[in-house]
């Protein structure tokens, strides 16, 4: 028997190679969506992985070139500022008192015509505070001085965040207040 050249050969294999796959296609239509999706899902994730990977090279490369502060100038914490005194916390009144609370070692009471422009007898520094600093501060106030210190940022920087503060502080202290009765 006599061979035929090598591409009547291949054509005649890709010929019946078509005819097989012709017969199997119903079998295999109903897998492919399932097929096509996982393969499409495969391929988004090798090209989001490899853009990862470019990013992270960035990053590095990036990173050489330029050598970040170990401490911005802006960034200050309550460690940095120089030790303040704390003041003693306040002494509760009576239950059923109307009168404030007085701070242990003081022997006068605040006064209820105390300035409101001035409030650096409940915090020092309160108009130079950042938002974590006055945070971390206000839980030693007590609800009059709160009022106090609301009135006063009212009359003056009107800073949002810190009347949103302050007004969520005082609604904590007043809700727990009715609780506690």
């Amino acid at each position: 028997m006599r061979s035929f050249p090598l591409p009547i050969r291949v054509a005649a294999g890709l010929a019946g190679t078509a005819v097989e796959r012709t017969r199997r296609l119903p079998e295999c239509l109903i897998g492919l969506p399932v097929t096509m999706t996982s393969q499409a899902l495969q391929l988004s994730m090798r090209m989001q992985q490899q853009i990862t990977e470019l990013a992270i090279k960035g990053d590095d490369l990036l990173a050489g070139l330029s050598r970040p502060e170990q401490q911005p100038e802006w960034a200050r914490f309550d460690e940095d500022e120089p030790a303040e005194e704390q003041p003693p916390p306040p002494t509760r009144p009576p239950h059923g008192s109307s009168e404030p609370p007085v701070h242990a070692g003081s022997s006068e009471r605040p006064s209820r015509d105390a300035p409101e422009d001035d409030v650096s007898d409940l915090l020092p520094g309160y108009e130079e505070m950042t938002l974590p600093q006055l945070r971390g501060r206000l839980r030693r106030l007590s609800l009059p001085e709160l009022h106090r210190l609301l009135r006063h940022e009212r009359a003056h920087a009107r800073r949002p965040d810190f009347l949103k503060m302050l007004s969520n502080r005082i609604d904590n202290l007043g809700a727990s207040a009715t609780t506690d009765e």
